[in-house]
């Protein structure tokens, strides 16, 4: 089956990145994440990647800080999880590079959007970092921006759930997940897809967002060729 869409936004949570750790990294999940995102590319398709930083550390675990401080130290995160996920993929032969939203120019290009764009084009995997550099932004609302900027087709949100629920499946059995959904749904039932700034650029720039789960066998490559996976979220 070849590729639905021409350039993604992969969203990539950090607790993700965890496994079952749930702290720090697991070597066995980014290498699997690096097969996907290696076998997407050869699909033909740009890859831009997005991650979080809650395996090690959330700007409101810092309920005793200031709260502009506690949120840098989460983009600090966030440049851990992307510079190990960019020398995954380079061991196995891909082109990456990262851009961080704030400079550290030792480790990472910092983010322009002309040169991520050119980047793509070249056939390079690019990953984003440290958020959009701008503290009370989660990183969900970084991956709506990326995504705007970049002009991708799509968001692929890969989380540690296989979709969007009505309510938490951890604590109610009987909750029910969607496979369609509307934008205005999701910000008028407050559900978990990601945070409502996020919602609402996404809506305003119409750019779907596929919710899935990423310990589901190949997901990522099944959600590129357009197969039916997790929760489709559109206008």
């Amino acid at each position: 089956m070849a590729k639905a869409y021409e350039r993604i936004v992969l969203k990539i949570s950090g607790e993700a990145l965890a496994g079952e750790n749930r702290f720090g990294l697991c070597q066995e999940v980014i290498a699997e994440i690096s097969d996907q995102i290696i076998d997407v590319a050869a699909l033909g398709c740009q890859v831009c990647i997005v991650v979080g930083g809650g395996n090690f550390w959330r700007g409101r675990q810092g309920t005793e800080m200031d709260r502009a401080t506690a949120d840098y130290m989460g983009m600090m995160a966030t440049s851990i999880n992307a510079l190990a996920l960019q020398d995954a993929l380079e061991q196995k032969g891909a082109a990456v590079r990262v851009q961080t939203a704030i400079e550290m120019r030792q480790v990472a290009e910092p983010y322009i959007r002309r040169k991520a764009i050119r980047h793509l084009e070249k056939g390079r995997v690019v990953i984003f970092a440290c958020g959009t550099g701008n503290p009370f932004f989660s990183t969900d609302t970084a991956a709506a921006l990326r995504a705007a900027e970049m002009n991708a087709d799509v968001i692929l949100s890969a989380k540690n759930v296989d979709g969007v629920y009505d309510s938490d499946p951890k604590t109610n059995p009987q909750a029910l997940r969607y496979e369609d959904i509307s934008y205005k749904q999701v910000l008028a039932d407050g559900l978990t897809v990601m945070d409502s700034p996020a919602i609402a650029l996404c809506m305003e720039n119409d750019i779907p967002i596929i919710v899935f789960g990423l310990s589901e066998e190949n997901s990522i490559v099944r959600a590129v060729k357009g197969e039916k996976i997790g929760t489709f979220v559109h206008a």
